[in-house]
């Protein structure tokens, strides 16, 4: 017997492999994932949730080679049509989403129907990220802070315009909130196809303000054409730390844009905290939170019901700014 003992830690010595590894059980099977997986953006190519998609597709392709990762643009309506297809989906971990505010809270709001019901047809798996917003006006405007603002929007009441990315989009509920806190007269809103545009705008004083993500401002800073007043994140940027929150300001608004991901109902528990592990490790990966950073983007991961929390949050905080405002889109 002792003769075997010696024999059998002589060949583990040799193949460099422990006995106890040797005779210890089998590890579980991989959940997920195992198949090609799917990450359905429901905005177009190029757009903030699109790069985020791809940062974290190429990150999740490189630690699991034998698997595809695929981004896929489905755009329309708000980011309705991309979160529906996720929504009606089979349940089995090969079709995510990357969703935001928008198509998981607000859009509740705006739409007489939706193709889903978040609450129902959605299986949140972790938030991804957070992006500050900031409130932005022409250096030509002459006001220097928040107070500025709000007395010029007093004074000038009706006369005061503002550019978004569109009806119903973060970018037009911070100002109507901004507009209602503030106690001024109500603002004109103009409508843009996207950030850029709006920049543009502001830059040429065709529009007195705008609330834009911060990635699509801080651009034009050296320049001097554009002012930065607040920030409209609960706390100040690390980003950009010597600007004022909008509630340090005298305004108590809140708002950030985030994007979470999504599964469709009915996927397995088990599932879920597979998706939710992996896509955290990507989070924390130095690589792409530098890459995730050089765009102002703060990766937050965190539990399901974390995520579905801040879903219900987003609709209360909204609620009454989308009544006030009267925004609806159909």
């Amino acid at each position: 017997m002792l003769k075997l003992i010696a024999l059998a830690v002589a060949a583990a010595t040799l193949t460099g492999t422990p006995l106890a590894a040797q005779t210890s059980q089998p590890t579980s099977p991989q959940i997920w994932p195992t198949r090609p997986v799917k990450l359905v953006v429901p905005f177009a190519a190029g757009s903030t949730p699109d790069m985020i998609g791809r940062v974290i597709a190429d990150d999740l392709q490189a630690r699991h080679p034998g698997i595809s990762f695929i981004v896929e643009n489905k755009p329309g309506a708000s980011g309705n049509t991309g979160t529906d297809f996720v929504a009606k989906a089979a349940p089995d971990g090969t079709t995510l989403g990357i969703s935001l505010g928008g198509p998981l809270a607000i859009n509740t709001l705006l739409f007489s129907k939706l193709p889903y019901n978040p609450a129902r047809d959605i299986a949140p798996i972790t938030m991804l990220t957070a992006l500050p917003s900031v409130l932005v006006v022409p250096a030509a405007l002459g006001v220097s802070s928040v107070a500025d603002f709000v007395a010029l929007l007093k004074k000038d009441a009706g006369q005061i315009s503002y550019g978004s990315i569109g009806a119903g989009s973060l970018s037009q509920l911070c100002m109507e909130a901004i507009g209602l806190k503030a106690g001024g007269g109500k603002m004109v809103h103009v409508p843009f196809g996207g950030s850029p545009q709006v920049v543009t705008a502001v830059i040429r004083g065709d529009v007195q303000a705008a609330c834009l993500p911060a990635i699509a401002v801080t651009p034009q800073l050296a320049s001097g054409s554009v002012r930065i007043l607040a920030v409209t994140t609960p706390r100040r940027s690390l980003f950009l730390p010597d600007i004022p929150t909008l509630k340090e300001s005298g305004i108590d608004v809140e708002s950030d844009a985030w994007n979470a991901l999504i599964a469709p109902a009915g996927t397995a528990p088990a599932i879920i905290e597979a998706i939710n592990r992996e896509v955290g490790e990507t989070l924390r990966t130095p690589a792409v939170r530098d890459r995730l950073r050089a765009q102002l983007i703060e990766p937050t991961p965190s539990t399901p019901d974390e995520v579905r929390a801040r879903m219900e949050t987003e609709k209360t905080l909204w609620a009454d700014v989308i009544k006030a405002a009267d925004i609806r889109i159909n």
